[in-house]
């Protein structure tokens, strides 16, 4: 697809990576997806791509008025304006739209996110919370969806997101694609898979892991044992940056 291609090459993508190359295929089939990959390799782009070719085939196709095609669901802001961006790159020279609805914002998002989801933008990129906030007001349609993608799956569990998950699939169309990417798959991941994917492709890069170059360590001590610890690990080697986590209970 001439438009894909031109904004893929403008992005600066050359090769894809694994999770890239073995999950658009999948997507270009119409199958359910379960992917997993650990962060940083992609897992965008690997829903990104094939979807928005998909909408661009399927544009000339279109009766009626418009409607929300595509529902990402991200576990933060800072994901969905980061995802949302990524897809306006790789659309610019399509006619396909997208949006990202989070909170926080002033009165003209509010105007534009009210917009985009009572007159239909293609894709939507929304936190749980969020997407259930504005479903509630009553103006979001999304009768006309054919794609669900839950990016980062396993952190919106682990942030206690599973019933608002449920709530907004239970007002969703049934017949739609459906694709979750996670770094891990625990098995409350897999559990949440068989309600919502139906005959799902599986595509496992790898079990999230560190960095190689990245050393860690545990210590066990008492709560005495804590400052003399780090002054002693402080000295010991020659930091250039240090970041320490403390509790902020006891003063």
């Amino acid at each position: 697809i001439e438009p894909i291609l031109r904004a893929l090459k403008t992005e600066g993508y050359t090769h894809p990576t694994p999770i890239q190359e073995q999950a658009i295929p999948i997507v270009l089939q119409h199958k359910d997806l379960l992917g997993c990959a650990q962060t940083g390799t992609g897992k965008t782009a690997a829903f990104a791509i094939p979807i928005l070719q998909l909408l661009y085939q399927n544009k000339g196709e279109e009766r009626g008025p418009h409607k929300i095609k595509v529902l990402i669901l991200t576990p933060t802001r800072e994901l969905a304006i980061q995802i949302a961006q990524h897809m306006e790159g790789l659309s610019y020279f399509t006619s396909v739209s997208s949006i990202a609805v989070y909170g926080g914002g002033d009165g003209n998002a509010f105007v534009q996110e009210k917009k985009a989801l009572s007159h239909g933008a293609d894709v939507v990129v929304c936190t749980p919370g969020k997407m259930i906030t504005k479903k509630k007001m009553g103006y979001v349609k999304l009768d006309g969806l054919k794609y669900l993608v839950l990016d980062e799956a396993d952190r919106m569990l682990d942030m206690g997101f599973y019933d608002d998950i449920m709530f907004i699939i239970n007002h969703l169309p049934k017949k739609r694609q459906n694709l979750v990417f996670s770094a891990t798959m625990p098995h409350k991941i897999r559990e949440m898979g068989r309600k919502i994917l139906h005959q799902p492709a599986e595509v496992n890069i790898s079990i999230s892991k560190p960095n190689e170059k990245i050393e860690q360590a545990a210590f066990v001590v008492y709560d005495t044992q804590k400052i003399p610890l780090v002054k002693h690990l402080l000295q010991k080697k020659d930091f250039k940056m240090v970041l320490i986590f403390c509790s902020s209970k006891i003063a």
